[in-house]
């Protein structure tokens, strides 16, 4: 089977890969950096920009299936910079398929798609697009999703799944990031510390993605859906976080600030980097505040009931990030 993995270098992209060449696809990839190991595994590799539309559209050709991952993420930028990526991307992705015949198009959505600034506790997928979104990420992948699943039809099947922070070996921007602020003093638990959040372990949400794929080939079971995906029950997520932290030999945190104190200097940070337009993300943001201080869980039932997905518990997985963590910082 030929199949299309765009961002298919980046750190989710790279564990669908490598899936999809142990089952014998031929793949290809596309993303803006050139990937030389996987380019010696036999991936071809296309370098260029989602925005591209030629591109995108050109590299659809011949394939049987698309994963489209993709995507812009952060909690700072310009609303045009997000829109081009996360949705006009998306957008050059679907006619691509629609152009040449691509049968099957899986699209790396998130649960951010549903965020209100309030807690969010089971919710499943009948929980509406969300509002107030304090983030252009949130609001553009919440687009360019409601788009692919109106797409889905007899010629082109769509799935979209949600994974909710993905973590694992490999990982260059999440918990490394976590890590830094820790160990140079710049991170506090915003709130009282005990809201709990789904994670899921990245090789769990690579399956995920090839079992939504398989799901597509019987019409009117998983096709036109959303789906959330997470390793099935909630962590505390500074208990989370502080035995990480343990695992690596360094100190727990015990510093705190309160939602409401988080929340204001946010926006008085958003303000400021507005006013001077800078570029790099701020400290803290409102969304943040609120990602970090309440709860944000969900139901997985219609995952494990549509597409079969049963999340492995991944407790050596969290020993082989930390040791990759400690590897990478020389801990």
């Amino acid at each position: 089977m030929k199949v299309l993995v765009t961002g298919g270098g980046g750190f989710l992209g790279r564990y669908i890969v490598k899936r999809l060449l142990a089952r014998g696809d031929a793949v290809t990839i596309l993303g803006r950096s050139d990937q030389p190991d996987l380019a010696q595994q036999g991936v071809k590799v296309v370098r260029g920009d989602i925005s591209n539309r030629d591109l995108v559209v050109g590299s659809c050709q011949g394939q049987d299936v698309v994963y489209h991952v993709a995507a812009l993420a952060g909690i700072w930028g310009r609303r045009e910079t997000f829109f081009r990526t996360n949705v006009l991307g998306s957008r050059h992705v679907l006619e691509g398929c629609r152009r040449h015949g691509v049968g099957k198009l899986i699209y790396t959505s998130t649960p951010s798609v549903v965020f209100t600034g309030e807690p969010l506790r089971g919710v499943d997928e009948s929980q509406p697009y969300g509002s107030n979104w304090l983030c252009h990420y949130a609001e553009t992948k919440a687009l360019a999703e409601a788009e692919v699943l109106a797409a889905n039809g007899p010629g082109l099947r769509t799935v979209a799944l949600r994974p909710h922070l993905i973590w694992g070996v490999g990982d260059n921007h999440l918990i490394p990031r976590v890590v830094a602020r820790a160990r140079s003093g710049r991170l506090r638990i915003v709130g009282d510390g005990t809201n709990q959040v789904d994670i899921v372990h990245v090789e769990n949400a690579a399956e995920a993605h090839l079992l939504a794929e398989k799901a597509l080939d019987q019409a009117g079971r998983a096709d036109g859906k959303a789906y959330f995906i997470s390793q099935g029950k909630p962590v505390v997520l500074w208990d989370w976080i502080n035995d990480l932290l343990r695992r690596l030999d360094q100190p727990p945190l015990k510093k705190r600030i309160s939602l409401a104190a988080a929340y204001r200097l946010g926006a008085v940070l958003e303000g400021v980097f507005t006013l001077l337009r800078l570029s790099r993300e701020p400290p803290m943001t409102r969304f943040l505040a609120v990602e970090l201080a309440k709860d944000h869980y969900f139901n997985i039932a219609a995952a494990r009931r549509d597409l079969g997905y049963v999340p492995k518990d991944m407790e050596e997985g969290l020993a082989e990030l930390a040791e990759g963590l400690r590897a990478s910082v020389n801990l």
